[in-house]
């Protein structure tokens, strides 16, 4: 019998406990929204995101020019390799001779300039 005394007075305080959890709950998330949307509180957030927006302007544009520069100098570096490729295979003709092509350029100019970097014929 004591076992089961025990077991009930558990479970009335189960079901007491959750329902004034639940009423506490619903309570504390009333109060919270009044707060949140008064006037001083929505003062303050629309003070916060301007300040954010004003603030961060500036830095996401300084990241995007950096991003614009360090592409722009990569792509340099990537047009000079290229033509100081071409410009070394320009003196060195396709067929091995040593003379230019019959048209005046070189064929292996373009293929020279094509090739990944790094790699060899």
């Amino acid at each position: 019998m004591g076992k089961l005394s025990f077991l009930a007075g558990m479970a009335a305080g189960y079901v007491l406990g959750a329902k004034a959890g639940t009423q506490r709950y619903e309570q504390i998330r009333r109060t919270s929204g009044k707060v949140w949307n008064s006037d001083p509180v929505q003062k303050q957030v629309a003070q916060a995101k301007e300040a954010a927006r004003t603030k961060a302007a500036p830095v996401v544009a300084d990241m995007v020019a950096d991003a614009a520069r360090a592409t722009g100098e990569k792509l340099r570096q990537g047009r000079t390799i290229a033509s100081e490729a071409i410009h070394h295979d320009a003196h060195r003709p396709a067929d091995g001779t040593g003379a230019p092509d019959t048209n005046g350029t070189h064929s292996d100019a373009w293929a020279a300039a094509t090739r990944p970097p790094g790699s060899s014929d």
